[in-house]
């Protein structure tokens, strides 16, 4: 169950990257900007948690856009390295901006006390079954999307092969705006998830986001390495520190 929410972010992520070309660290800050969105329409709202879920979507979503055409988007012709770097410093500056208006306090969703159930030795909550069952819904509804909509074709079109997909008269711009929506939106789910079985605070994205990375493929595990490599060794593993 666990693995199952974690990769609702972890596909978020993947579909960013796959259209953009670069590792999108703010898909942290997203997460906590998703679970505090659901927090707020669940405990002032009212809304049920799966109501709430919406709304963490589509308010990361929203976000996860207005952050990469504000922020993002003038970076891109400086190279993914530049933009990977921008995207760790604005990860941080959205964090403190949900710190700033929520404080350190852990925040507990509000929801009907139900008891555990019991399948042998086995104890499952009701909760986490609900949210194994929210999770697989967005997967499916990304799939879907992806496989069976003119927008989401035009999407995979534009992360196979961008230069193609230009020559075929497909808006990159509009497809990277959509990518983001849909990636970051995700990312406010699995927050909100994460939230609802344990409790939301500023880090809830940033304590979870190498398992992220982790679930989402290989190659991005590789690009980070070397990221890391270029950042702390540009002039390779072996070549002299450069001063």
């Amino acid at each position: 169950m666990a693995g199952t929410i974690l990769a609702v972010p972890a596909i978020g992520f993947t579909a960013i990257f796959a259209v953009l070309r670069f590792p999108n660290f703010t898909v942290a800050a997203h997460a906590t900007i998703g679970a505090f969105a659901g927090y707020i329409a669940n405990t002032a709202l009212g809304l049920p948690a799966w109501a709430a879920v919406v709304v963490a979507f589509l308010v990361a979503g929203v976000s996860g856009v207005l952050n990469d055409t504000l922020v993002l988007r003038p970076l891109r012709p400086s190279g993914a390295l530049t933009m990977a770097i921008a995207a760790i410093a604005l990860n941080i500056a959205l964090e403190n901006v949900v710190r700033f208006v929520f404080g350190n306090d852990h925040r507990g969703y509000e929801l009907a006390l139900r008891r555990d159930w019991r399948l042998g030795s086995l104890r499952v909550g009701p909760q986490q079954v609900e949210n194994f069952a929210i999770a697989l819904v967005a997967m499916a509804a990304v799939f879907l999307f992806l496989a069976f909509t003119r927008t989401g074709k035009a999407m995979r079109a534009v992360a196979d092969n961008p230069t193609l997909a230009g020559i075929k008269g497909i808006d990159a711009d509009r497809v990277a705006r959509l990518a983001n929506l849909v990636g970051m939106g995700l990312a406010g789910i699995g927050g909100m998830l994460l939230g609802l079985d344990t409790s939301i605070d500023p880090l809830t994205g940033f304590r979870v986001i190498l398992s992220v990375f982790a679930a989402a493929y290989r190659t991005a595990i590789g690009f980070v390495a070397i990221l890391i490599v270029l950042t702390l060794r540009p002039r390779g593993i072996l070549g002299e520190r450069a001063y």
